[in-house]
Formats: C-alpha cells, sequence, structure tokens
C-alpha cells in the first residue's frame, strides 16, 4: 500500500516506460508508411474508431470497478480481523478466572494461559498471511507484466517470501502443536481447531463458565468467517474470460489508434498551410519554419496516440494490479503490517514482555 497522497510521476514512469517506449513505435511504423513511403490509403476512419475507443472506455471501467470492490472488500475483512483479534483479547483477558474452578489456579499460571492464547491468536494470523501471500496461477503474470519483481527486493520487502513461516510461527505455539499443524495443509484453520479445543479444556477445568465460553466460541467462529472470506477472494480470481477479452480489446484500440489519427492531423496541417498562404511574410525564417512544421504536421499524430494508448493501457494495467488484494504488490492491502500491528496490540493488552517492534517500510510502500 502507498501511503503519501499523491503517486510519485517517477514511479509512473518507471512501472510503464517499457510500455512508451512500444506506443511511440507503433505509432511511428504508420506514419513512416504513410507519410515516407506514400501509402496515403493506410488510415482508419476515425468515426468506427471512437465508437470503439467508448466500448473499449466502458468496459475497462467495469472491470476497474470490480477489482476495486474485490480490494476494499479485502481490507474490510482485515478491519474486522483487528476489531475480532481485540474483542478476543479482551474477553481471554478478562473470561479465565478461578471464579468457577475447584483447582485455583496462580496467578502466574492463569497469565501463561492467557498468553498461549494469545500466541496461538499470532499464530493464525502468521500462517493466514502466509497462505494469502501464496502465488496462483493467475497471479504470476501480474509481477513479469508489470515490472514487480524488478523492483521488488530493492523497493520494498515481502517478508513472506523472505522468512520461512515454519521460522515465524514456531515462537508462539508448542512443539507437540507445530507438528500438528504442519502436518496438514490449512495451518490457519488447524490453528482455529486447537484454540477451540483449548477452550473446551479450560471449561472442563473451571476456569471459564458456559456463557463466557459461548462468547469465545463465537469469536472463533468468526475468526473462521473472516478467513474463509480471505480465501474467497484469494482463491477465486476476477473471471479471466472478462479479463482476457478487455485486454485484447484495449491492445487492438491502441493498435488501431495511429491509423485513426493520422489524416486527422494531416488535414490540419493542410488547414495551417491555408491561412501561411495569406501572410505577406513569405520570405521570413519564421514562414519557413511554421510551413515545414505545416507540411510535415502527422508527424504530431506520433505523440498523441502514443498519449492516448498510455492512458487506456494504464487504467487497464490498474485494474489488473488491483485485482489481486494479497499477492503482494505495492498497491495491495498490507497485510502484514496489520499483523504486525496487531500482534503488539494484543500482546500489550495482557501486559506481555518480548514484544517486537513495527515494521520499518521503505520508499513510502507498506506490505
Amino acid at each position: 500500500m502507498f501511503i503519501k497522497r499523491i503517486f510519485p510521476l517517477k514511479a509512473v514512469f518507471v512501472w510503464s516506460k517499457r510500455y512508451i517506449f512500444l506506443f511511440l513505435i507503433l505509432g511511428i511504423i504508420p506514419v513512416f508508411l504513410f507519410e515516407v513511403v506514400g501509402l496515403k490509403w493506410l488510415h482508419v476512419p476515425w468515426l468506427p474508431l471512437g465508437v470503439l475507443g467508448t466500448a473499449v472506455a466502458f468496459i475497462t471501467g467495469f472491470k476497474n470497478n470490480a477489482a476495486y470492490d474485490r480490494l476494499w472488500e479485502a481490507r474490510k475483512i482485515w478491519g474486522g480481523i483487528v476489531n475480532t483479534s481485540r474483542s478476543w483479547t479482551i474477553m481471554v483477558k478478562d473470561f479465565i478466572t478461578n471464579d468457577h474452578s475447584n483447582l485455583s489456579k496462580s496467578d502466574e499460571e492463569l497469565f501463561l494461559i492467557k498468553r498461549e492464547l494469545v500466541h496461538r491468536h499470532v499464530a493464525w494470523l502468521t500462517a493466514l498471511r502466509y497462505q494469502l501471500r501464496k502465488d496462483k496461477p493467475w497471479e504470476l503474470h501480474l509481477r513479469a507484466r508489470h515490472s514487480a519483481m524488478d523492483i521488488r527486493n530493492s523497493k520494498y520487502p515481502v517478508f513472506e517470501d523472505e522468512i520461512p513461516i515454519e521460522d515465524v510461527i514456531r515462537d508462539y505455539i508448542s512443539e507437540e502443536e507445530f507438528k500438528s499443524v504442519f502436518a496438514k495443509s490449512n495451518q490457519a484453520s488447524q490453528l482455529l481447531g486447537i484454540q477451540s479445543k483449548r477452550l473446551k479444556q479450560l471449561k472442563e477445568d473451571g476456569l471459564i463458565d458456559n456463557f463466557r465460553h459461548m462468547e469465545m466460541s463465537n469469536a472463533l467462529v468468526e475468526l473462521y468467517t473472516l478467513q474463509g472470506k480471505c480465501e474467497r477472494i484469494k482463491n477465486f480470481p476476477y473471471p479471466r474470460q472478462f479479463a482476457t477479452l478487455n485486454y485484447i480489446f484495449v491492445w487492438a484500440f491502441i493498435i488501431l489508434i495511429p491509423f485513426g489519427i493520422m489524416e486527422e492531423f494531416e488535414s490540419f496541417g493542410d488547414k495551417i498551410l491555408v491561412l501561411l498562404d495569406k501572410t505577406e511574410l513569405k520570405h521570413t525564417i519564421r514562414y519557413q519554419i511554421q510551413e515545414t512544421i505545416a507540411r510535415h504536421f502527422v508527424w504530431f499524430s506520433v505523440l498523441f496516440s502514443a498519449l492516448i494508448s498510455w492512458v487506456f493501457h494504464t487504467m487497464e494495467a490498474i485494474g489488473e494490479v488491483s485485482e489481486n488484494p494479497f499477492e503482494g504488490s505495492p498497491n495491495d492491502v498490507p497485510i502484514t503490517d496489520l499483523s504486525r500491528s496487531i500482534e503488539i496490540d494484543i500482546r500489550q493488552l495482557i501486559d506481555d514482555t518480548n514484544i517486537p517492534n513495527p515494521y520499518e517500510w521503505k520508499n513510502d510502500i507498506v506490505m
């Protein structure tokens, strides 16, 4: 997630520079054939091309709206995870007592139980974000197309790629739980299952009464629900038939744009020549420069076709990099930072020790 008010123009240029050069080449080729080779028939009427551009704009706008909905829903889900994590910790802190227990626990023993439940919740957060960072087949092409891998190591860190999940999660759960969790495919679900089993044990020991057990179980159900919503976004992509057709339509429009505006620019150059013929200063350098520009005014269509192509391509690319909000690009939901913030918050609530510091991010990109 980029955290400054305005995205820097330099970053935009770096992100799209290879396409800018491509659009310039696509604009030069038809103008060369039209102006130098003399293929004056080599153009497309502007009216049908304008209709095509309007259709492409609508289709691209539909895709961008859908991609933004996926991104915003993902952020709302993680907002729910933040709130439910705090609620869970408050219940752990206040509901686990000796009030209904025949075997009274010391304050130290009660603290260790509470820390165990909170640490296991941090392990769940860790397992969930690692699962969400795993690459999907429809995500891999994004990093190649938009040069994310080129800037990834130097511009921003993705800790899930650098540090194995086993090394991170081992400090929060016992060795027995560690082996049990990693024997299964969905580590996050297993950790919530262990939490539920542990709550049952605490209820049987009298450390939690029936009502409080029900409330804490409901919190675990809510965490399961939020996890399922994340998995739905992660495992079900924006429909590829829409994404593919949108991509094809945009590039068809980009290729045709230079052929559609050449004649318009040539006509504008002819109008300039007509105006110049009416002037009396035909032997001045200023007149000769203007006449030369007017006779070759069609070459200005290269810049304008490249600009139009860049706008449409960038609109399509923005939607594409937004449709997968967990893959680990600079525009994604910052689940790594959110997880660390939650960990600090809930561990401070129970007066835990050795609490980690917030992550330090660089280049105004929070992951």
